[in-house]
Order: C-alpha cells, then sequence, then structure tokens
C-alpha cells in the first residue's frame, strides 16, 4: 500500500511539473540584452556555451555571457573550438590587437567548421579584446586550445617559438624555419600537404635525438605538447571519431600547467562537446561527459548552456568554382536551425512562449524544475523525413545534458570572412 502511495504521489508530481514549464521558465528567465543581467551561478569549475554554428547573434550572447562572468571575476580560461597553437596566436591578437593576424587566425581555424569562418566570429574576437582590455592584469582572460589540430600553419610558427634560433640547430628545425619564411606551401592536414612531410620528418627526427634537441628548446611544455598532437594529427583517418577523446587527455595534461580545477573556464563548442550525459547508454561520451564520467569534476560544478534559434537564419555552405576561389555562400533557414517543421526541438514551444527579448536565457537546474523529469525537451531533436535520437534518450531528462537554455531569436546568418571588404 505504501509503494502505491509512493507511486501516486511520483506520477501527480510529475504530472504537475509537465503542467508548469511555461510558469517555471517564467519564473527562472533573464534578458541578456539588459545592462543589469548578472549569471546567477558562480560557483562552477567549467562552463560551456554552444549551439548550432552559423548564426551572427550568438556571437553577441557569448560577449554578454563572458562579460557578466569576468565582472563576476568568475571565470580566468576561455577555451575555444580550436587547437593549442592558433589559441597561443589568439592570446597575442588580444594583447597586440593585430588585426591582419585576427583576420588569418579565423580563417585558419574556421577550416574545422567553416560556418564560424565569418565576419561575426571575427568582431566577436575584437569586442572580446576590448572587453580583456577593461580587466585588472591579474583578471585578464587566457585562451587555450585543447582541441585537435586544425592544420600546420600556426603550430609550424609555434614551433619556432619553442626552440632558440642557431647556425647549429637540427636541419629538421631549418626546413621548418625555411617553410615558414617562405609560407607559400599547403599546410593542410594529411599526407598530401607539404607541411605533413616537413613536420613528419621534424617528429621523427626529434624522436630519434631527443638528446640533440634538448639544448634547442627553451619551451619545454609548449614543445613537448605540440609533439604529442602533431602524433596524433599524422593518423587522421579516425579523426572526428576520437576527436573528444583528444580534447580530454589534453585538458588532463594542460592542468598541470594552467591548474583549471582552480581556476574557472569558459568554453565556447558546438553544443554536442557540452553535453553533461550520453545520449543513450552506447552513447558517444563528448567532452563534458567524459569531464563527469571520469569524476575530473562533480556534475554540478560543470555548466552547460545550449543556445537555441527561433525565427533564425544560419550560413550554410561556402561555395567555390572550379579553381578553388571563393564565389559566395548559400543560406539555411530549416534545418540547421532547431525549429523547423521537419525538424525542431522538443519543448522548444515553451521557451518561445516565455521569451523576455530576442536573447531570453532560461535556468533548468533549480531544485523545483519540472525539467528534471524524465522528458528529453531541449534535447530530442524531432525529424520528420529522417531518424532523429529519440530512441536514444527516450526516458532521459533535460537534466541529464543541460543547466541553461538560452533562446536567440530574429537572428541573421554569420557572413563568411571572404565577404569582408
Amino acid at each position: 500500500m505504501k509503494n502505491i502511495f509512493i507511486l501516486l504521489f511520483t506520477f501527480f508530481s510529475f504530472s504537475g511539473y509537465t503542467q508548469n514549464k511555461l510558469e517555471y521558465l517564467k519564473n527562472n528567465r533573464f534578458d541578456l540584452s539588459s545592462s543589469e543581467f548578472n549569471f546567477p551561478e558562480k560557483k562552477f569549475k567549467i562552463i560551456g556555451f554552444g549551439g548550432y554554428h552559423g548564426s551572427s547573434k550568438i556571437e553577441d550572447v557569448e560577449i554578454e555571457l563572458l562579460t557578466s562572468l569576468t565582472k563576476n571575476k568568475s571565470i580566468k580560461y576561455y577555451l575555444p573550438e580550436t587547437d593549442y597553437s592558433i589559441a597561443h596566436y589568439l592570446n597575442q591578437y588580444l594583447k597586440t590587437g593585430d588585426t591582419i593576424l585576427l583576420k588569418d587566425l579565423v580563417t585558419v581555424y574556421g577550416i574545422r567548421v567553416p560556418q564560424e569562418r565569418t565576419i561575426e566570429v571575427y568582431e566577436k574576437w575584437k569586442n572580446l579584446k576590448k572587453l580583456n582590455d577593461k580587466l585588472p592584469k591579474k583578471e585578464k582572460i587566457n585562451v587555450v586550445g585543447i582541441d585537435i589540430q586544425v592544420n600546420y600553419k600556426y603550430v609550424s610558427k609555434h614551433i619556432l617559438e619553442t626552440v632558440k634560433e642557431s647556425k647549429s640547430e637540427p636541419k629538421a628545425i631549418k626546413a621548418i624555419r625555411k617553410m615558414v619564411s617562405i609560407d607559400t606551401t599547403s599546410y593542410d592536414l594529411g599526407d598530401l600537404s607539404y607541411a605533413y612531410k616537413i613536420l613528419k620528418s621534424f617528429v621523427t627526427d626529434y624522436e630519434n635525438n631527443r638528446s640533440l634537441y634538448e639544448k634547442y628548446i627553451i619551451k619545454k611544455t609548449d614543445f613537448k605538447h605540440i609533439i604529442s598532437n602533431l602524433n596524433i594529427s599524422f593518423d587522421f583517418s579516425n579523426e572526428y571519431r576520437d576527436r573528444d577523446n583528444v580534447m580530454y587527455e589534453n585538458y588532463l595534461s594542460l592542468d598541470s600547467v594552467y591548474n583549471f580545477k582552480a581556476q574557472p573556464q569558459f568554453l565556447r563548442m558546438g553544443f554536442s562537446h557540452i553535453e553533461k550525459s550520453r545520449e543513450g547508454q552506447d552513447g558517444y561520451p563528448y567532452f563534458f561527459t567524459r569531464l563527469i564520467e571520469n569524476k575530473i569534476y562533480d556534475k554540478n560544478k560543470v555548466i552547460s548552456i545550449i543556445g537555441y534559434f527561433t525565427d533564425s537564419k544560419v550560413v550554410w555552405d561556402e561555395l567555390y568554382d572550379h579553381q578553388g576561389n571563393y564565389a559566395g555562400y548559400t543560406v539555411e533557414e530549416g534545418f540547421g536551425i532547431g525549429d523547423y517543421d521537419k525538424e525542431y526541438f522538443r519543448g522548444i514551444q515553451n521557451l518561445k512562449d516565455a521569451k523576455l527579448s530576442d536573447r531570453t536565457l532560461f535556468r533548468l537546474n533549480k531544485m523545483n524544475s519540472p525539467y528534471l523529469i524524465k522528458e528529453p525537451d531541449l534535447i530530442e531533436v524531432i525529424m520528420k523525413d529522417e531518424k532523429s535520437n529519440g530512441d536514444a534518450v527516450k526516458g532521459m531528462s533535460t537534466f541529464d545534458f543541460l543547466d541553461y537554455a538560452l533562446l536567440i531569436s530574429n537572428s541573421k546568418e554569420s557572413i563568411p570572412i571572404f565577404e569582408m571588404k
């Protein structure tokens, strides 16, 4: 009898939660466009923000989040969706304001996700510099890259900063120096590129003659981290399958340098990487999931903010002519948005009904939240013509995956940086 009472109580409690989602959202929403916005949580180890790529307002929203977090002294490190060496030169941009460098950095790190190779991302970094310039020296943001190698241009430059120049330096270093000075080679990943051959020869030579190299290395931590990631890049056959594992291993390795566990970070990536649970028992463990499953951090110290779009557009494809020259781009306002009659997130209508402005943040992780029940709102994608993730996430809750939902409305598509005048 007691068990029946508990079951009935649970059923009616969950039914009440379901009916009150809209009311709950209205009581736990924030207008990011307000000058009074203050991010409601301060005690976390890492906070991640992500969404579908390619829409302009998400870059503005990120700056608004960062403005609040830095005002509260809540973060020390910024982890963008890029590799260690590109991040190193993004730090250089933040110090120098060299916009020629910035444009090239955005162009190169956009190789992985072309929808991020945009004018809006370029402007986001300029705004981040303005924000960083206002911070006291001890509170300035430091950019750290944990992602797999994007291409070989900036890692080649970075290697030369880790070794002292000498007439007697190993020939493999001289070859890198010559390649960088000419700067006309292909820096693409893969064994068809010239840079691959130069760097593969360099790593092999170093591993066979470590004692010879020791007297030339002046930044040992950077040098060894670069070597490790170059070796991973040479085996590019399983790049995407193993990508989050590489991020996780890089994060652990760099913790000894940056003391991440004592210095909270802000991470910006596509939303899959900041999901806090696998999508189903056999689902792939993305980066945040690995941090939690391996007990690097308690789940409540890992904060995930996922951005959702409505009435918006995204840049879709870059177009090229037969000679490989940039020739324009395409735009999508159906697929790739997450609010389309043939592809939409379960429960997104509640966000639309509760929004305050075109950039409304909803806190979902409070103790009385209806998003704790076993319904995968905002994580299940309903697909009309294709198989979705519905079976995988059945019986899971929103709170398994994320803590905040950020609804972005009426956002225009981002514009490829090649359109920049």
